[in-house]
């Protein structure tokens, strides 16, 4: 029997209501008064209102009602509905302009004609639009005084680049030795454009009493590097030091979380084998980042986590694509080194390509192993030369823009960290 079944048809059935029939019911009338009753609760402070906890209830039985009896029932019954709200909102719109609670008694009634098919989700879906009513307050309040216009717009960026562009990518192998995937490529600006989100918003609930510890853990989930070089150049202010070679070692902190998730996402069994490298790395560079806040709370540094650097748009596009074009060169670099100097010249580009990004020569090498053109032990081998490298290049950075100091005082942290995850590397597999 079709959807738009008649009433006719629905009559012949049999009288007897099953178990499933008479959960229709149930759940239906509880997602009724769970609305009905937040939205009287919104209005208490009117004399009457139109629609209140059992207006609700009788909108969602009327949809379990009406689908049982047919699907031109339904649209009969949602046609007549519609008029209704039109009619009451003409009547209220004065008083009250929101669309709110005629939106919510519409949804109340689809709610019920789910109810007849699947009974749990609607449950789910009335929850979820409860909260959503319930936290109008706090919504509105996000919406206008936390969220900025910046933001905002960088929202609807990232929403163009997941849901937009990666759609349209052909799912191939193109270009030179066929590895360079299109839409694999983007999907890694895609997470990479993500996680950039996620290291923001830490900045955002940290706030600035965390400072350059939370702006160093965001900016390193863009890039290590740059955010090593930023600190160090923050870090010639000497009541800012302690805390800038903290953030510096977190940024890395970052590369090592950072190169976990995204090797997950291209290839599951290169991560779940670098996994204990990724945390023996990341403990040994945490404690060491705790040594410097316990000497730090043990001095003066009161001033260390006031006025950080305010990590500007949590949309960071340029960083990945840059990201992605050193994965793409990685990729056919790595692809001609096999070629020419077997599994040793793939090694040797993923550690080359390490000094610009360490993620971009382990990708590289990942994306290889899943085509099955680099073994396990090659393809981890490339990875530590790619963080190894990296890791020396971050050194040489901290140097160069936080001087001597700050250079030995972040290599003490990140050389102890870079030697646990390569030796954890070789002898875990």
């Amino acid at each position: 029997m079709s959807w738009l079944s008649s009433p006719l048809e629905a009559c012949t059935r049999p009288a007897v209501m099953s178990t499933s029939q008479l959960l229709a019911y149930v759940y239906a009338l509880a997602i009724g008064l769970l609305l009905g009753g937040e939205r009287e609760r919104s209005h208490r402070s009117q004399q009457e209102s139109a629609y209140g906890v059992r207006t609700f209830a009788l909108l969602a039985l009327m949809g379990t009602l009406s689908r049982e009896l047919g699907g031109w029932v339904v649209l009969g019954v949602l046609f007549f509905l519609s008029l209704l709200l039109v009619a009451s909102y003409r009547r209220t719109n004065r008083e009250d302009p929101g669309t709110t609670t005629e939106t919510s008694a519409l949804a109340t009634f689809l709610l019920g004609v789910l109810c007849y098919h699947d009974a749990a989700l609607a449950a789910a879906l009335g929850i979820v639009i409860a909260a959503v009513l319930i936290s109008k307050e706090r919504l509105h309040s996000f919406v206008r005084d936390v969220v900025s216009d910046v933001e905002l717009v960088d929202v609807v960026k990232f929403l163009v680049v997941a849901f937009v562009v990666l759609p349209l990518l052909p799912d191939r192998g193109l270009g030179p030795y066929g590895v360079l995937n299109p839409e694999r490529i983007w999907f890694i600006v895609v997470v990479l454009t993500g996680i950039s989100w996620v290291g923001y918003i830490a900045v955002r609930l940290l706030g600035p009493r965390r400072g350059l510890f939370a702006t160093g853990l965001a900016s390193g989930f863009v890039s290590a590097t740059a955010a090593s070089a930023t600190l160090g150049r923050i870090s010639k202010n000497p009541s800012r030091f302690d805390a800038a070679v903290a953030g510096a070692q977190m940024a890395s902190v970052a590369t090592y979380l950072q190169l976990g998730f995204v090797l997950f996402v291209v290839s599951p069994k290169v991560a779940s084998h670098l996994v204990p490298a990724i945390v023996a790395g990341s403990l040994s560079l945490l404690g060491a980042t705790w040594l410097v806040f316990r000497s730090r709370a043990s001095g003066a540094g009161a001033n260390d986590l006031e006025a950080p650097p305010r990590v500007e748009h949590p949309f960071a596009l340029l960083p990945a694509l840059t990201l992605s074009g050193v994965l793409t060169a990685a990729l056919l670099a790595a692809r001609w080194g096999m070629a020419h100097l077997g599994t040793r010249g793939a090694v040797l580009v993923a550690g080359a390509a390490g000094l610009a990004d360490a993620h971009g020569g382990s990708l590289s090498a990942a994306t290889l192993f899943n085509q099955g053109q680099l073994n396990l032990p090659s393809t981890l081998a490339a990875v530590g030369a790619a963080v190894g490298a990296n890791t020396l290049v971050k050194c040489v950075i901290a140097f160069v823009a936080g001087g001597r100091r700050f250079g030995w005082r972040f290599a003490i942290g990140v050389v102890p960290s870079i030697a646990a995850f390569l030796v954890t590397l070789t002898f875990t597999n």
